[in-house]
């Protein structure tokens, strides 16, 4: 067996980048930049108003006359013409100042009648008025490689005119189940001794989350034909393949040797960890495989560990950004671990964070009450509740 930290770095050396494409903005949402997001126009591409009222010359203001209209200017609609002294322009937010104008005066400063304004209020020092490329120039860049696309990004995108963006390509996944007590979910009650199969859908909905696109789910029964055709498939069709269930040491567990008799190179099998011992890692050329437990919490703690770490590292992230630890205060104690490190379902309570109380590998009710893990290095002593511990969301 290995070491968690020894594992982790295993599937680190790994997790590079795929290569990259190029997306169109409205498909680009969670995907990370592979090339950085150029500036095609300044923003704002001339200087306009603030606010709705009206431009005129800041000189004009000591002078105090009344100011005739001359015209209006909206969004996108310039003035055509020259502001003279004396005169002024009505404008709306976003539209463009008019050649000649240096002042914008609100128009809840102002009183109007006819083609005639004159000012009333009490003016601010301020101009209202938002400069030629002041958020932004041509050929700056806005976002740089590694951002990961999120709304905001996307909008900042968006306006600076840029309309594909060069991405790292997405992580194909697929997601073997293998087990003869297995049968998909609503079919169970039909066959004696049958459970429903589960750590498949937590694992393809954790691959979908941190950025892969599933490419098929496949539950096998432990047939050595059966697992070799389904194999041969999904290592047809994804990047990263996870197996769940045959990892142990059983009679018919079947999984890792089938891989291995595919050409899959073992990289390391077996952990010293609780959950998840029986976790191995292979390569197959580009092509990576994830053997997981078939517990279902086992499944959910381990992958959670490793494939979110290493789906971020092949979709352009940093593989450390999966696993991003932070303290928390225990509320309950926490009995001290024994030589394999220990991840402990757990839950925040408001005030820190409360371990379940039931951690065995196969219950499912508790799995869907977890929100945290708490990371507990081998031979930790006993935590009483107050206790500083480390923990990633899950």
């Amino acid at each position: 067996m290995i070491s968690f930290d020894a594992a982790l770095a295993i599937v680190t050396a790994e997790a590079k980048p795929l290569a990259a494409e190029a997306v169109a903005l409205g498909a680009a949402l969670g995907r990370v930049l592979a090339e950085p997001c150029v500036a095609q126009v300044d923003a704002p591409r001339s200087d306009i108003s603030v606010m709705d009222g009206y431009a005129l010359r800041d000189a004009d203001l000591a002078l105090a006359p009344p100011f005739r209209v001359i015209g209006a200017a909206y969004p996108g609609t310039a003035f055509d013409g020259v502001v003279q002294s004396g005169a002024c322009v009505r404008l709306f937010t976003g539209a463009p100042l008019p050649q000649g104008a240096d002042r914008v005066v609100v128009q809840e400063d102002v009183e109007r009648e006819g083609d005639t304004m004159r000012v009333v209020g009490t003016l601010s020092g301020k101009r209202y008025i938002r400069p030629h490329g002041s958020d932004f120039r041509m050929g700056e860049v806005l976002l740089p490689a590694g951002t990961v696309l999120g709304p905001r990004a996307l909008v900042a995108a968006a306006g600076a005119d840029v309309a594909t963006l060069s991405v790292w390509r997405r992580p194909r996944l697929s997601v073997i189940s293998t087990g003869d007590e297995l049968a998909e979910p609503g079919r169970a009650r039909e066959r004696t001794g049958s459970i429903p199969e589960s750590a498949s859908y937590g694992a393809a909905a954790l691959g979908e989350g941190w950025g892969a696109q599933m490419m098929g789910r496949y539950r096998l029964r432990d047939d050595i034909a059966e697992l070799t055709a389904g194999a041969t498939k999904a290592l047809a069709e994804a990047d990263v393949v996870v197996v769940t269930g045959g990892a142990s040491v059983g009679e018919k567990d079947y999984a890792k040797q089938i891989f291995v008799s595919l050409g899959t190179e073992i990289l390391f099998s077996r952990i010293a960890i609780m959950p998840g011992k029986p976790v191995w890692f292979g390569r197959r050329g580009d092509q990576l495989v994830l053997g997981l437990p078939g517990n279902p919490s086992s499944a959910m703690v381990t992958a959670r560990l490793f494939l979110t770490t290493l789906l971020a590292g092949l979709s352009g992230r940093a593989p450390s950004a999966a696993l991003r630890w932070r303290s928390a205060t225990l509320t309950a104690p926490l009995d001290a671990v024994s030589a394999r490190e220990t991840f402990v379902r757990a839950r925040f309570d408001g005030d820190g964070v409360a371990p379940l109380a039931n951690q065995d590998s196969g219950l499912q009710r508790a799995l869907a009450e977890a929100d945290v893990l708490i990371r507990r290095l081998p031979h930790a002593a006993a935590a009483p509740a107050g206790s500083t511990v480390s923990v990633i969301d899950f």
